[in-house]
């Protein structure tokens, strides 16, 4: 179980994750690109798309410090935090995108924060090849909702599409990762109640 300290940081981290600027070693994305010459309606669809982004991040993060706190194995700890520490840069480069393009973090942020810490714990108690096996398909997920995102973005949005492709790139490493590490292959129902869980956080994300 889980010491009081590490509850501590954990509880400290979700606060830095959900009201914070995040921070980013890595430059963004696309920062040297032109800004593209958008109409407001492209730009607010822009902007709603990279909250829908910003807000998976967010979720992503409460996931693996979740599954991080309750893992049983260093390997797999040492995993997830890796995994953590990149999805940081993400909610940098989205927020910074979403400012960019004048519109606002979703209200519901510690809403997904707190539901998803609560899965990733529940999930590092089912076990390290359980926990790296959610891990894996989290990641698939996010990089099939990164592709219809790309498909979505308006044309001339650079920016925002360097940005989109940078973190399919990640997430997909994210996932090669955990299935090296030993990953389980999560049973069908599973996979059908996370991508259920996701389509409900999305497009509540694109509006609130």
């Amino acid at each position: 179980m889980p010491t009081i300290d590490e509850l501590i940081i954990a509880f400290d981290r979700g606060l830095r994750t959900v009201f914070a600027p995040a921070q980013s070693l890595r430059p963004t994305p696309g920062a040297s690109l032109p800004e593209a010459g958008m109409t407001e309606v492209e730009k607010a669809h822009a902007a709603a798309l990279m909250r829908v982004n910003h807000s998976g991040e967010i979720c992503a993060q409460a996931l693996y410090q979740g599954q991080a706190l309750t893992s049983r194995s260093p390997r797999a700890r040492a995993a997830l935090e890796q995994a953590a520490s990149e999805e940081t840069e993400h909610l940098a480069w989205t927020e910074r995108r979403i400012k960019a393009l004048g519109g606002r973090k979703s209200l519901l942020n510690p809403v997904w924060y707190a539901g998803s810490f609560a899965l990733g714990a529940l999930s590092g108690l089912a076990g390290d090849r359980w926990n790296l096996g959610f891990l894996a398909e989290t990641e698939r997920q996010v990089v099939a909702h990164l592709e219809g995102h790309l498909r979505k973005l308006p044309e001339g949005d650079g920016r925002s599409r360097a940005v989109l492709e940078q973190m399919r790139e990640d997430e997909a490493r994210h996932a090669t990762s955990a299935i090296q590490h030993g990953a389980a292959e999560l049973p069908e129902p599973a996979k059908a109640a996370m991508r259920l869980t996701s389509k409900v956080m999305t497009e509540t994300a694109f509006w609130i």
